[in-house]
């Protein structure tokens, strides 16, 4: 049964509530580091005697309460830190699976930002094992489909990107479908990263970087010249440049949006004035996501139902978003298919109903 925020189940829930939990959704943009959940934060500190951060459920749900980047970067590495053998990485993939499913979420790309735990001395081997056993164990269990997107954290330059490239050409499991690039955007030009891509498109994998979200349409720009961006993660500030949007449109490249995500970083003032609503009018193919989900307070459920409570979008408008998230993916056009078909037969409830 999907998960519900408030707690009240299925007796309770809107029509709307129950049209978002019956849709078969598709999550594009989620960090595995930053969906670990309180509960199994506080299980890894005591399984490693670890004393960075608090020692109860209820100072750990207080730790992760969003207050700016900063705070957001200082949770974020903790977490990290947690994570030191193969064990650890099973444990949050799993859960990860296990809660995404949760939310009727059927298929699901997943980063993962191997570089963080390296250059810490932990196993490239213990990193990808880990995912690939959790990533198997949550499918058998729940039947969700889950895939890596591996990813270079911009913040430490050209190196980590080739170090990265390697660390995939090296280790690559089964499940790893894309290359990505995330960090800060400010100061971190995409051209330097070039390399590092074209070993990962070599090897096979999609280029999906972040740009245009706390800069500006020319990061996209640079994603896809110097990167061959296939989607783009965020790219909200495309709206910023009317040619950017005439050829994401004509080209038709995803954006990964992720609105709760930009109200929490101060890349737009609420969710009110997120500009998903003009970026579907613009006729971009926008796909809806969580980024790091208990870290920004929210879910992939809240997403789409927030997407028409306080974005003024339609029932009809989220059944458009789930399709648009099937086709951005890298599931075979035949299990596309399938899916689309699923959506197609959920009912949509009348607005009034909503």
């Amino acid at each position: 049964m999907p998960e519900h925020a408030d707690g009240d189940g299925l007796a309770a829930a809107t029509a709307l509530e129950r049209f978002v939990d019956a849709l078969p959704k598709v999550e594009l943009h989620v960090h595995l580091e930053g969906s670990v959940r309180p509960e199994s934060l506080l299980t890894l500190a005591a399984k490693h005697g670890l004393t960075r951060v608090p020692d109860t459920l209820e100072g750990l749900r207080e730790f992760y309460r969003f207050q700016d980047f900063a705070h957001f970067i200082e949770v974020y590495y903790a977490v990290c830190d947690h994570l030191t053998d193969e064990q650890d990485f099973a444990l949050v993939a799993r859960e990860l699976g296990e809660h995404l499913a949760g939310q009727g979420v059927r298929y699901a790309e997943v980063t993962i930002t191997p570089f963080n735990h390296t250059r810490r001395g932990v196993p490239a081997g213990a990193v990808f094992e880990g995912i690939e056993r959790g990533r198997l164990e949550a499918e058998a269990a729940t039947g969700i489909r889950l895939r890596w997107c591996v990813d270079v954290p911009g913040e430490f330059g050209a190196e980590a990107g080739l170090e990265t490239a390697d660390l995939v050409r090296e280790h690559r499991p089964e499940g790893v479908v894309s290359f990505g690039l995330g960090g800060p955007e400010a100061g971190v030009p995409r051209a330097q990263f070039a390399r590092a891509f074209a070993i990962a498109r070599d090897a096979g994998l999609h280029s999906v970087p972040h740009s245009g979200e706390t800069m500006g349409a020319a990061t996209i720009w640079d994603a896809l010249t110097h990167l061959g961006a296939e989607r783009i993660g965020h790219g909200v500030r495309c709206l910023e440049d009317p040619r950017l949007v005439a050829h994401l449109r004509e080209h038709r490249i995803p954006l990964e949006v992720c609105p709760t995500s930009n109200v929490c970083l101060s890349v737009v003032p609420s969710l009110a004035a997120h500009p998903l609503p003009r970026l579907i009018d613009e006729g971009l193919v926008v796909t809806l996501n969580s980024d790091d989900p208990p870290m920004f307070n929210t879910t992939l459920r809240a997403e789409y139902l927030h997407a028409v409570t306080r974005m003024g979008l339609s029932p009809a408008a989220l059944a458009q978003l789930a399709r648009a998230a099937v086709r951005a993916s890298f599931l075979p056009a035949r299990d596309q298919s399938r899916m689309l078909a699923d959506i197609d037969r959920v009912e949509v409830p009348d607005e009034a109903d909503s």
